[in-house]
């Protein structure tokens, strides 16, 4: 009988880490379809870390051109540093891949996986963010309409790709920048050093200061939407960084999810509510054309601004 509750306990964990991080409730997230359209797909090597290739799973619009340079937008899954699978955004980047970005879900080295930390990940994140612009030409991507985007500890990645200096590998080119210049944030981890030191006990101080994005929030920075449930933890993170963002004059619009905790993007009807939000918020950016499409009940429920 033991046995067979460790087996289905390590046979969850899988499916957990393939398909991205459990909600606080312990359940999966959902594999929600947002488009019916058929999406090109290629992988492409982007890093040869010492811990292992990385890679970035690529999905194309339908009508792509030889000579386009379309919006490009790059999802970083969450799990905490230390599980999880580019699969979790799989459903965003055939979305917005129908809608005319060329997508990409990355994959970063975990500790599960490769005996690593959230540095290892930021430096990986840097170097996936500027692999796509030294390489937008062959991929049909504007260099200077790059977004980066994730959920919770994926999300911590995107913006620090955007605000944080250093952490960048060796072998990076440094003529090439890895800011993104927009972000797409779900219920991120922005302060690390709001987090339990239990968390992350090989992180000192000084270290969760420096991995922290709010607190390097500068008036240049890209514009922003957030993502979080009312009954999440790390709300107080977004409701920080929107603050500050307002303080250096940047945009960062904050919307929250009633009664929802925190992974409620993953679970429909909130996957479909948050696609719509993220592609009104980069079609008022000039990164898309037209109305979401998107299918929502008329029962959805709505996202509020904060």
């Amino acid at each position: 009988m033991k046995s067979r509750a460790l087996f289905i306990v390590f046979a969850f964990t899988l499916f957990t880490t393939w398909a991205g991080a459990a909600d606080e409730k312990g359940r999966a997230p959902q594999r929600v379809k947002l488009t019916e359209q058929t999406i090109r797909t290629e992988r492409r090597l982007y890093r040869k870390a010492p811990e292992g290739e990385l890679f970035l799973h690529l999905y194309f619009p339908a009508n792509r051109k030889p000579d386009d340079a379309r919006p490009a937008i790059v999802f970083f899954f969450g799990g905490g540093w230390k599980t999880g699978s580019y699969q979790q955004f799989v459903p965003q980047s055939e979305y917005f891949a129908s809608r005319g970005l060329v997508a990409a879900s990355a994959d970063y080295r975990i500790k599960s996986k490769h005996g690593t930390g959230p540095e290892k990940s930021v430096e990986d994140a840097k170097a996936a963010i500027s692999w796509v612009r030294a390489h937008a030409h062959e991929l049909g991507i504007d260099a200077d309409k790059i977004i980066a985007s994730g959920g919770s500890a994926g999300g911590h990645l995107a913006a620090s790709a955007a605000l944080l200096e250093g952490f960048n590998a060796k072998d990076d080119d440094a003529s090439v920048s890895s800011k993104p210049n927009a972000l797409v944030l779900f219920n991120p981890v922005l302060d690390l050093t709001r987090l339990p030191e239990r968390s992350h006990p090989d992180l000192d101080d000084k270290r969760r200061k420096q991995l922290s994005p709010t607190l390097y929030l500068h008036g240049s920075a890209p514009p922003a939407i957030l993502f979080y449930g009312t009954e999440d933890k790390f709300l107080a993170h977004g409701q920080a960084y929107a603050a500050e963002a307002k303080a250096q004059g940047v945009r960062a619009d904050l919307y929250v999810a009633n009664g929802m905790s925190h992974g409620f993007f993953q679970h429909s009807p909130w996957t479909e509510v948050t696609a719509q939000k993220a592609d009104e918020f980069l079609a008022s950016l000039g990164y898309l054309e037209g109305a979401p499409t998107v299918k929502l009940s008329k029962s959805a429920p709505r996202l509020e601004k904060e």
